[in-house]
């Protein structure tokens, strides 16, 4: 028998969805539920054990003013780009693009803003696999705490625009240069939990059997 419930569990792996559009903006998010969260993501693995993760949590208006600032000004070409060369009939990406530019057009209105961060910064010309077990020892950690807040009733977002000034960010909140930002995440309760499985391919498409291009027969 599964240890756990697994219709529960799939429901929560494959309904925790980037939420932007409904993200409440005047509910307050207490700093014990993000705790929490915190506290459950620290269970996710690290490369060596390492357990370099840091987190910034960001209530302050003025420094939420000035991060969606930031972020603006690192997405703005790109998103007003996409739209541009958006073709007419994919309707599943503008939806996300109107989303995107929806969250850059209010961020700062967001109740909490949650930056992980990782310990170290590989130097330029690092080998791939040692970038690959930095940023392995993190993302873990990130989705576990996405995860930790839906089932809870919040939501968030993986962006990263902000760390088209990642200097300028660590220089308003303090922190260290061998501190690495990869991410920012809007975090608040979700106007409903509602949220339904996306639409994605087969599986059966993308999956390789011991070779590129064996796939696997459909059906």
């Amino acid at each position: 028998m599964p240890p756990f419930d697994l219709n529960e569990t799939d429901r929560l792996l494959s309904t925790t969805r980037a939420v932007r559009k409904r993200l409440d903006f005047d509910r307050p998010v207490e700093r014990g539920v993000i705790l929490d969260c915190i506290r459950l993501a620290q269970q996710a693995p690290t490369g060596s054990n390492s357990q370099g993760w840091r987190w910034v949590i960001v209530t302050d208006q003025a420094k939420k003013d000035r991060l969606a600032e930031m972020y603006r000004r690192g997405g703005g070409d790109y998103l007003a780009t996409a739209a541009k060369n958006l073709p007419a009939d994919d309707a599943q990406t503008a939806r996300v693009l109107d989303s995107a530019s929806y969250l850059a057009q209010n961020l700062e209105r967001v109740p909490v803003l949650v930056i992980p961060c990782i310990k170290g910064r590989p130097p330029e010309g690092t080998p791939m696999p040692m970038v690959a077990g930095h940023m392995g020892s993190i993302f873990p950690a990130v989705w576990s705490f996405q995860l930790a807040l839906r089932s809870r009733g919040l939501g968030s977002v993986i962006t990263s625009f902000h760390l088209m000034a990642e200097k300028e960010a660590a220089e308003l909140l303090g922190i260290p240069d061998n501190v690495l930002q990869v991410a920012l995440l809007p975090v608040a309760y979700t106007k409903g939990t509602d949220f339904k499985p996306a639409a994605r391919p087969p599986v059966e498409r993308i999956v390789h059997w011991d070779s590129w291009g064996n796939k696997t027969p459909e059906g």
